[in-house]
């Protein structure tokens, strides 16, 4: 809900500044420069942000540093050590993104691939949401997933040209095969079963379920990435982003990259979901780069990076 997705970063940006201060043992004054989310997200909530940015950078005299949230996805891999060497892919997957982007140096990053339609984590929320779990429900289909059989029910690869994704028909599929129960997945058979049949198929198979929808949004991602390596012949393979959390994920990752010599990278949880350090490694490099920003800019909504 924007309105109080806004509401709640005006009551606790203060606070939450505050606290990373004193946690840090540093003073404001001590920074050498104020950072925000410029795009993308909910304009009402980076709207807040970028007029606190505003107001601390012309109180402390200090430069303002504008961040797009997906590159700092990106550059979260370089917060702690082992860092990747460049050039190298990272597979950017959250609730509104899903991206392969080549990344040439802090300064050069390129979308090579991305969803034509809704992003991965979008299909885990959905799929969680069918099967009556609540918001946000990526995190708990990882845990009923590692509780149940990956090839138990089987679901569709969309069939999308290059290195871009789709995941539309996999959520339509998901749902048909909900509404009847598990007896088929298309749509001229919909609604054959009653209610408390689906609840109980549900209920009886929620970790197959679970299991079989983690196993296939996951072999989507990883077949387009090994695609997006051997076209840019690069090795060095990162992931990013809120569903680069995802339990499941992560050890397909590392198991399918030691199977093909890769050196694959996987940020601790802490820096997966949205997260200020992310923004603070991206302004770093900005910062070195004397890449500022005027007082007059403003968040957007969206915007190409």
């Amino acid at each position: 809900m924007p309105e109080l997705a806004s509401r709640a970063h005006l009551q606790n940006i203060v606070p939450v500044v505050d606290a990373a201060v004193k946690k840090a043992g540093v003073q404001l004054q001590d920074v050498d420069a104020i950072a925000f989310t410029q795009s993308p997200g909910l304009i009402g909530a980076l709207l807040v942000g970028a007029g606190f940015a505003k107001s601390l950078s012309l109180a402390l005299g200090k430069p303002l540093i504008a961040v797009h949230h997906m590159q700092a996805h990106v550059m979260a891999n370089l917060i702690n050590p082992p860092l990747p060497e460049f050039p190298f892919l990272c597979l950017t997957v959250s609730g509104g993104h899903t991206q392969i982007v080549q990344c040439q140096s802090p300064y050069d990053m390129k979308v090579i691939g991305e969803t034509i339609d809704d992003a991965a984590g979008e299909a885990f929320d959905k799929t969680a949401k069918l099967i009556g779990l609540p918001y946000p429900g990526g995190p708990l289909i990882d845990q009923y997933a590692a509780l149940g059989n990956p090839q138990a029910f089987s679901f569709p690869e969309p069939k999308v040209d290059g290195l871009n994704f789709s995941f539309s028909g996999l959520k339509t599929s998901i749902l048909y095969f909900l509404q009847n129960a598990g007896k088929s997945n298309v749509y001229k058979e919909a609604f054959t079963a009653t209610e408390e049949e689906k609840k109980q198929f549900i209920q009886t198979h929620l970790a197959d379920i679970c299991a079989s929808v983690q196993h296939r949004i996951i072999h989507i991602l990883l077949n387009k990435l090994q695609k997006a390596s051997q076209q840019t012949g690069i090795k060095t393979i990162c992931i990013a982003g809120g569903v680069s959390a995802n339990r499941g994920l992560r050890n397909e990752l590392t198991r399918l990259g030691g199977q093909l010599n890769w050196k694959v990278f996987i940020p601790p949880f802490e820096y997966c979901t949205d997260n200020a350090a992310m923004i603070a490694i991206t302004a770093h490099y900005k910062y070195l780069q004397n890449d500022f920003v005027k007082e007059d800019v403003v968040p957007m909504a969206r915007a190409e990076w």
